[in-house]
C-alpha cells in the first residue's frame, strides 16, 4: 500500500527509561497469553536481575504457531545463532533490528537477556524475534468540545480540557487499545505506526486504489505534525526473559476538529474504532495507559 513519504521526527522525546525502574506486572501473569502454560511467579522483590535468586529456573516456551513462519526466527542452535544488539544485513538491506532502544542488553549462553528484569517464563513465547520486538503505536488525539458552540469541555474536578483519542478494541482479548502494530524489517517506525493505524482504524486494506489515495492527502497534512512521545521498553503480557515488546508511539493532536469527517472503520485486527475520552481510569492493553498519560501531561489535559 501508498505509505506516507513525510513525518516530523522532532518534537517531545521522552527518555527511554520511562519505565526501567518502575516493576512489570503485565508480563508475571500466572498463565502466559494464549496458552496453558503456567508462568513462574516472580515476587516484586525478584523482578529484577540484580536481586540474587540462584534457584531461579522458569519454564520454556515459545509458541507453536510461530514453527514454519517465515517472519519468525528458528530456535536458537548451532545452525542459528542471531547477531544480537546489532542490525542483521544480507545484501546491504535489514532483515532483522536486533537493537534496543534501552541500549545494550546481556547475552548469556547465547540467549538475549530481558532489560527490564525477570518474567516467570524463558523462550520466545508469541514473539516472533530473540531479543527486541518493535512495534509502533499511532496516537491520534483531539479536544472534547461542546457541540453547540465548539468551546472546550473541562473536567469538573481538575479544570482541565479534556483530551479524546482514537482507540480499537482488539480481536485477541477484546481489550481497548491505540492502533499499532510490528515494524516491519527496514520499515522506519513512523511509518510502521501510520500504515497500523491506516489498516485498524479506518479498514484502508479493503479500500480501492483511487479512494486510499485521497484518504492519504485528506490525513498528510495531521501526520505531518505528528511528535515521538516515547520510544523504548513497554510491560506487555507476551514479555518473556528473552523476548520483548518495544514501541516508538507517535502522538498526531488535530487542534481545531479538523477530524470531524473522518470515517472511522474497524479493520485488520480491530472489532471496534471509537473516539475514547482520556482519563486515568482507562483500562488498556499492556503499557498503553502510561504512554497515554505521557500525552496528556504534553497537551496539559485531564488526567
Amino acid at each position: 500500500m501508498v505509505l506516507l513519504s513525510r513525518f516530523l521526527s522532532v518534537g517531545l522525546k521522552m527518555p527511554s527509561t520511562v519505565w526501567r525502574d518502575k516493576i512489570h506486572s503485565k508480563c508475571r501473569g500466572q498463565t502466559y497469553p494464549r496458552s496453558d502454560q503456567k508462568r513462574l511467579i516472580i515476587p516484586d522483590t525478584k523482578v529484577k536481575w540484580s536481586a540474587p535468586w540462584p534457584e531461579y529456573n522458569p519454564p520454556e516456551y515459545s509458541s507453536p504457531s510461530l514453527k514454519g513462519q517465515a517472519w519468525a526466527d528458528l530456535e536458537i542452535s548451532e545452525q542459528f545463532a542471531p547477531t544480537f544488539n546489532q542490525m542483521e544485513r544480507k545484501d546491504d538491506h535489514v532483515v532483522r533490528n536486533r537493537v534496543s532502544y534501552m541500549g545494550d542488553y546481556k547475552v548469556l549462553n547465547g540467549y538475549p537477556i530481558n532489560p527490564v528484569g525477570r518474567t516467570g517464563i524463558k523462550g520466545r513465547g508469541l514473539l516472533g524475534h530473540w531479543g527486541p520486538n518493535h512495534a509502533a503505536d499511532f496516537i491520534v488525539t483531539r479536544w472534547l468540545r461542546d457541540r453547540v458552540n465548539g468551546k472546550q469541555i473541562l473536567n469538573e474536578d481538575s479544570k482541565k480540557p479534556i483530551l479524546q483519542f482514537i482507540g480499537i478494541q482488539r480481536r485477541h482479548g477484546n481489550e481497548w487499545a491505540i492502533p499499532g502494530g510490528m515494524v516491519d524489517a527496514g520499515e522506519d517506525p513512523a511509518h510502521a505506526a501510520q500504515r497500523e493505524f491506516l489498516e485498524e482504524a479506518m479498514n484502508s486494506q479493503e479500500l480501492d486504489p483511487k479512494n486510499l489515495e485521497d484518504l492519504m492527502e485528506t490525513v498528510q497534512e495531521m501526520f505531518d505534525r505528528g511528535i515521538t512521545v516515547y520510544q523504548g521498553y513497554v510491560d506487555d503480557p507476551r514479555n518473556t526473559d528473552n523476548a520483548w515488546m518495544e514501541t516508538t508511539a507517535i502522538n498526531c493532536h488535530s487542534e481545531h476538529g479538523c477530524l470531524e469527517h473522518w470515517q472511522l472503520q474497524a479493520g485488520s485486527d480491530a472489532k471496534q474504532v471509537t473516539w475514547l475520552e482520556i482519563t486515568s481510569s482507562l483500562n488498556l492493553y499492556a503499557s498503553h495507559i502510561n504512554l497515554i498519560e505521557l500525552v496528556a501531561n504534553h497537551h496539559k489535559a485531564h488526567w
